[in-house]
């Protein structure tokens, strides 16, 4: 009798061994298959998970804005909130230009987006002028002003060439300038203001670079 009960013994211990290792494995086997669940595959694309985000969107992407590029003058809260003035008067009125010329396509969807988005964006940026007893101004800057009668001349698809272009790189040039005094300010009202209006300068670029890559 005792010599039967040792090897029944023996072979229970073995399956109870052979059963632990396999929940073992199966629990890894969950694990990992979570875990890379939760993890991009390699080149997958994120941005679309930073898309509500403006800042999180330029992170290693220069074509949304790049806080290191080239930007115009911001070295203080009320100057950026100058240039930011002036670039929403630089949309608006090069965009009534367009529509003015009979601008087609991309380009007309283009000129009535920047002037009803800027004209949001000068209302916005007014209250928090106000608040700082900053008067901004209310046209386009020096360096648009003289792009003015070379833009009069031209007309039907070459005005449009040539606005869609100035649009790409006036908006990159906004973009940048946004991120980089996001970094800078430590002014809530302006982050904020930030915060809302980059994205849809953003948005504008992409519009504009759609629209050169279509005419290309």
């Amino acid at each position: 009798m005792k010599s039967t009960f040792l090897p029944l013994l023996a072979a229970g211990l073995l399956a109870l061994t052979s059963c632990g290792d396999a929940n073992k494995t199966a629990d890894n086997g969950t694990a990992t298959d979570s875990n890379m669940a939760n993890t991009p595959a390699a080149g997958a694309d994120t941005t679309g998970a930073m898309a509500g985000d403006g800042s999180a969107m330029s992170n290693g992407n220069t074509a949304m804005g790049d806080a290191n590029g080239p930007t115009g003058p911001h070295k203080d809260d009320n100057e950026f909130m100058m240039t930011a003035a002036h670039s929403d008067q630089n949309e608006i009125q090069q965009s009534k230009m367009a529509l003015a010329k009979g601008v087609t396509g991309m380009a007309k969807e283009m000129a009535n987006k920047m002037i009803t988005d800027h004209a949001k964006s000068t209302a916005d940026l007014k209250v928090i002028a106000a608040k700082k007893g900053v008067t901004l101004p209310t046209d386009m800057d020096a360096e648009h002003k003289a792009m003015v009668p070379a833009m009069e001349k031209l007309s039907g698809k070459e005005f449009e060439s040539k606005y869609l272009a100035q649009m790409q790189a006036d908006h990159q040039k906004t973009a940048n300038t946004m991120m980089a005094h996001a970094k800078m300010t430590n002014d809530a009202d302006l982050k904020g203001f930030i915060d809302k209006t980059l994205p849809v300068v953003q948005q504008h670029l992409a519009m504009a670079q759609k629209g050169n890559d279509m005419k290309m």
